[in-house]
């Protein structure tokens, strides 16, 4: 299968909107794209014309990809409810009310099978998936059953790339911890570290590229600074974002800005 995974440290460190970038940056190229994530955990959704909902991050990241939103690019989707318990849709439709561990037990087989059935789908119609991690790709005490990270990229046999939020501190840890918390194969799969929510001049941190890439082997593909007014709304959150300029292609304004700071023909040779 012909796609990247992007994967982080933890949940808010950026990946949908990285994925999203990459969608912008691989139809600018003329490539036809397509978003994938296997299970979202998200309020908020979008209904496509044939009445089944997927997340609105996903929307978006088709929308990005120039291509038309459809329900194999979230093939499960989890709407947190009350009592700790979430509203599941299989394919876009709702099936019941679970807790997670419930889920984790009763729904693995029936997930992993959808998911497969979805890559395969998208894979058959589309050049190349972009394909979205959730959370943390290191959560050992899920990692038996899992159906959002490395089990994905292992399905789709994907390269992938790490990325980690410098901006509350701590990416250095979050980095190499993510790494040794990972099988030996399934860390050879990492091809690629990006540090997100830079503030500052990004030529200052240098230093701390070099130590990253020393200490694991692996490339620093980029060191994207944040951009308060990129205008593209919050995927999972009620966290308000500055508008982007009036007339601006919010998508293209922010594939522009992660292009800039990425080493973008680098990435394109993991996908040869």
């Amino acid at each position: 299968m012909n796609g990247l995974m992007i994967v982080g440290t933890a949940s808010d460190v950026g990946k949908t909107m990285i994925c999203t970038a990459l969608c912008r940056l691989f139809s600018n190229e003329g490539v036809q794209v397509a978003p994938f994530k296997s299970q979202n955990m998200s309020g908020f959704s979008e209904t496509l014309a044939d009445g089944r909902e997927i997340s609105r991050s996903q929307f978006q990241q088709a929308e990005a990809a120039r291509t038309e939103p459809i329900v194999e690019m979230n093939p499960i989707l989890m709407k947190p409810g009350e009592d700790m318990k979430a509203d599941v849709l299989f394919m876009g439709v709702p099936l019941e009310r679970v807790d997670g561990q419930y889920f984790r037990k009763e729904w693995f087989d029936k997930g992993l099978e959808t998911i497969q059935q979805a890559l395969d789908y998208l894979s058959d119609h589309y050049d190349m998936l972009i394909i979205e991690g959730a959370g943390s790709t290191a959560e050992v005490n899920l990692m038996d059953r899992e159906l959002t990270n490395m089990r994905v990229a292992e399905l789709a046999d994907v390269p992938v790339l790490l990325v980690a939020d410098i901006s509350k501190g701590g990416a250095f840890a979050s980095i190499i911890g993510t790494l040794q918390l990972l099988s030996e194969e399934r860390r050879r799969r990492i091809k690629g570290i990006i540090i997100n929510k830079f503030y500052g001049d990004a030529s200052y941190f240098e230093d701390g590229v070099q130590f990253i890439e020393d200490y694991t082997g692996i490339p620093v593909v980029g060191v994207i600074p944040i951009l308060e007014n990129h205008g593209i709304p919050e995927e999972d959150m009620d966290r308000e974002t500055l508008p982007a300029m009036e007339g601006i292609d919010v998508y293209e304004q922010w594939a522009t800005h992660v292009k800039k700071h990425i080493n973008w023909p680098l990435i394109q040779t993991m996908l040869e």
